[in-house]
């Protein structure tokens, strides 16, 4: 599974990043860096619990980010 992370700064300064295909996946951090390694910490538990209850597709075997 290939998952792509959209970063985005708002008017307050904080950046948001999300990632694409996982819908409700977003985190905000005070760099784009914070902002990312906490969208993927999500996107990790997000997979983990679909895997938990059966929800996920064989293409989880393996997972990579790529910034937008």
């Amino acid at each position: 599974m290939h998952l792509r992370i959209e970063m985005e700064q708002e008017t307050d300064g904080r950046w948001i990043a999300e990632v694409a295909g996982l819908p409700g996946v977003m985190a905000y951090g005070p760099t784009p860096e914070a902002a990312t390694a906490k969208a993927k910490a999500l996107a990790l538990r997000v997979l983990a619990d679909r895997l938990e209850h059966g929800e996920a597709a064989s293409d989880l075997l393996s997972v990579s980010f790529e910034a937008a």
